[in-house]
């Protein structure tokens, strides 16, 4: 030790004596790296001479991470212990003892200290961060730098300590990945422990509605676990009621802005404290007091947003009448934050962004924590250094391009009847069916049913060429649909139709048959009086002619007189052309072709 000693005092930067001053010590087999005997006999020393210099800084009544005098790299006064662990830090990072050893020295040093002199030492530690997160290191000490950070924020109060606890929490967000599991909660259990303890009777001489005091208080119990009314319609019927009765007095008693201005919650003070009080003689207070307001309603939509959170199965999400409940909830408590001074509607911004971003990390926990590092991508050089080029495709990809050129070559190939086949019915339900058989054990995750695609495939194979099985989908779903040879006798008189569904399937076909011939019933009738109509017309077109007839005396007309008829002749024209059109359609409807019609009227 005293090797280290006259080390620590020596002036200049660890590396140009660092590495000398350990082979001095040890006498290692190897020049540059210590073998593991070596380096646990190397960091018991290193841990006696640390416990040295702390028991003679508390004796001495110094600081701990000041006691003594060393000349650092900088030529700037240092005490031995920082000193020390300097040394430390440059032989674990150039591997010439075993990384772990730093994070040992550092987790001994917070146990023998006072939590104020736990600050100094933290405050090293946050200096030294980057090297400590380098790789190599990181992965041999990041335990026993958990913890410490644990045994740390166990040994403060959550109270008086709350800067100190943030900065160890920033810390360890910095030095793990954000995919590091050890730092979340999985499970989502809740911290029952944090109680509410507030007045269960009332005071002599404070004037205040004793219920309410009690009725706000109760919530806490409410937000500290809100999986106790996730189930239970008893619980959440009381926390409805107490809530409304809550929001009910917020909205009665509206903040006006000189009282958001005098409480100045943008300047508030750096310490503070995470609980209120609850004595019954601050109510008045609390309520007029917008920071106290704004905890208790952002509680709500946390608890809100907890209840609606994605990723439940179906049994643990609410049912629609507490959907509905929650909706209009949130929305009123929303109303409230915005009309809380100061600047409530940039408040209630930021607290749904915050809300709307906590949902990621929720369906990032419930798939597992992926690791969201990915390895970067190399770009392999060619042996003259030059990089490898990407080649280019006619049709944009290798597979395409492939495809195109094999069917120019071929024209045949896209005509060749073996080219797509359609399965048949059993063949393509025959996987399902397996999966249908118990004793073949098939978990039921794997089941073919679970692909949409294959079930709706299937579905329209079954249209076309199994009507019968494809009519059984409405009662039985997909596993209906599989032809009953396919499955075991245990399970096919699951799915086998029963004497009373046959027989109403045949009445509906019954009753389909006569609503169709009643149809062609009514058909043929409006075809008969189609043809009433074509024979009135063709006897009006008759004695039309007769009467002009007539009037010539059977004599033969003149140019003179044709042309006085023309018009009538034009009028004749048009009523053959109708009476024509008349009968064809009166043909088409009673089945008939033109020579009929013309038969007819002969």
């Amino acid at each position: 030790m005293e090797v280290f000693k006259r080390a620590i005092i020596q002036p200049g930067p660890p590396e140009s004596f660092a590495l000398r001053t350990v082979q001095e010590v040890i006498k290692p087999q190897k020049q540059t790296k210590l073998a593991q005997d070596e380096n646990q006999f190397l960091e018991n020393i290193l841990r006696m001479l640390l416990q040295e210099f702390v028991s003679a800084a508390v004796q001495s009544g110094e600081k701990i991470m000041q006691f003594g005098q060393s000349i650092d790299s900088s030529e700037t006064t240092q005490g031995h212990i920082p000193r020390l662990l300097d040394i430390v830090l440059y032989l674990c990072e150039k591997e010439h003892i075993e990384g772990g050893m730093i994070f040992q020295l550092l987790e001994d040093l917070t146990e023998m200290s006072t939590m104020k002199n736990c600050k100094d030492i933290f405050g090293y530690i946050e200096s030294k961060q980057d090297i400590l997160g380098k790789q190599e290191l990181f992965a041999r000490g990041k335990l026993v730098m958990l913890r410490t950070c644990n045994q740390l924020l166990r040994r403060l109060s959550k109270a008086n300590d709350v800067v100190f606890c943030g900065r160890i929490l920033m810390f360890l967000a910095h030095f793990f990945p954000l995919s590091e599991r050890s730092a979340l909660n999985i499970k989502g259990v809740f911290n029952t422990s944090n109680e509410t303890k507030y007045e269960k009777e009332p005071l002599e001489g404070i004037c205040i509605d004793f219920n309410f005091y009690q009725t706000f208080w109760g919530l806490q119990e409410y937000f500290s676990n809100p999986t106790s009314i996730n189930h239970a319609p008893a619980k959440w019927q009381k926390f409805t009621s107490s809530l409304s009765v809550v929001l009910n007095t917020f909205e009665a008693q509206p903040l006006s802005d000189e009282e958001g201005d005098a409480n100045n919650l943008e300047e508030e003070a750096v310490n503070f404290s995470i609980k209120y009080l609850t004595s019954s003689k601050l109510m008045g207070l609390e309520l007029k007091d917008p920071s106290f307001r704004r905890h208790v309603l952002v509680q709500c939509l946390i608890l809100f947003d907890y209840l609606k959170a994605p990723g439940k199965g179906d049994k643990d999400l609410p049912s629609d009448n507490v959907k509905e409940e929650i909706t209009s909830c949130e929305e009123r408590v929303k109303k409230l934050l915005e009309l809380t001074p100061p600047k409530g509607a940039e408040f209630l911004h930021k607290i749904e962004h915050i809300l709307e971003r906590e949902k990621n990390w929720v369906w990032w926990k419930r798939d597992g924590c992926l690791p969201y590092e990915k390895q970067p991508v190399e770009n392999k050089a060619l042996p003259d250094g030059s990089k490898k080029r990407r080649p280019r495709w006619r049709l944009g990809n290798k597979e395409l391009s492939q495809l195109w050129k094999w069917a120019d070559q071929n024209p045949n190939a896209l005509t060749d009847p073996q080219r797509v086949q359609t399965p048949s019915i059993m063949e393509y339900w025959k996987p399902l069916a397996e999966d249908m058989d118990p004793s073949a054990g098939i978990e039921a995750e794997y089941h073919h049913k679970n692909n949409r695609v294959y079930c709706w495939k299937g579905l329209r194979l079954s249209a076309r060429q199994d009507l019968e099985g494809f009519s059984k989908f409405t009662d039985h779903g997909i596993e209906g649909v599989v032809p009953l040879e396919l499955l075991p006798p245990d399970v096919r008189s699951k799915y086998q139709a029963k004497p009373n569904d046959r027989a109403k399937r045949s009445k509906k076909e019954e009753a389909k048959g006569t609503a169709h011939q009643v149809e062609e019933n009514q058909i043929a009738a409006t075809a008969t009086e189609i043809d009433g109509i074509r024979t009135d017309s063709t006897a009006t077109a008759m004695e039309f002619d007769a009467a002009t007839v007539a009037g010539t005396q059977g004599g033969t007309l003149t140019p003179d007189e044709l042309q006085k008829h023309s018009p009538d002749t034009d009028v004749g024209q048009e009523a053959g052309q109708l009476e024509a059109d008349a009968e064809v359609e009166a043909g088409i409807i009673d089945g008939e072709t033109d020579a009929d019609v013309d038969l007819a009227e002969g």
